[in-house]
């Protein structure tokens, strides 16, 4: 049986975010801030591997590109199954 992932986000106001500070998305896409900037919000998790590497020197310098404000029409924008 594989390992199954845990994310924690305390990130409250995101459509995947549930009790326990736990993240609901099937996938995510984690990018250095720069790029998340960059690209629109419907390069998510599945267009991964059309992104170029992005290294960072500190947490700081990452963003969590999967966030969906909790509530918005945005839900589809991003490609990732919405639980």
């Amino acid at each position: 049986m594989p390992n199954q992932q845990h994310i924690h986000c305390s990130v409250n106001n995101c459509h995947y975010w549930a009790q326990g500070n736990m993240c609901n998305a099937n996938e995510i896409m984690v990018t250095s801030d720069t790029i998340a900037d960059q690209l629109p919000d419907k390069i998510d998790a599945p267009k991964a591997n059309q992104i170029q590497a992005t290294p960072v020197s500190t947490c700081m310098d990452s963003c969590c590109k999967t966030f969906v404000p909790k509530g918005s029409g945005n839900i589809n924008a991003d490609g990732v199954f919405k639980k």
